[in-house]
């Protein structure tokens, strides 16, 4: 499954509370919210050059869905045979009160 580059895709959901995060930071520091979205938004398209080397999500009974730490967040996504979906995004301590 991972052979070839898969195309990421971005769930509406995790979208709109990556976008619900940015705001609240730019309330302070707007460059900071602009700098901590583009860097994310970066750091996920790095999942599909290997996305068996980030670890399995404890949170779901399914080797295809793992997980990246980004300054603090989790971010969720599976893997499909032609891509990569990304659905989840939460400060980790919050899932910890799951």
């Amino acid at each position: 499954m991972e052979g070839r580059i898969k195309e990421i895709k971005y769930s509406k959901r995790f979208l709109q509370k990556l976008f619900k995060q940015t705001k609240f930071i730019a309330r302070d520091q707007p460059y900071a919210a602009e700098k901590f979205e583009i860097e994310l938004l970066r750091e996920t398209l790095k999942i599909a050059q290997t996305p068996l080397a980030y670890k399995k999500s404890p949170f779901f009974n399914d080797e295809n869905i793992r997980e990246m730490i980004f300054k603090g967040y989790r971010v969720v996504f599976k893997i499909f045979e032609t891509e990569i979906k990304v659905f989840g995004f939460n400060k980790w301590e919050e899932t910890l009160k799951m």
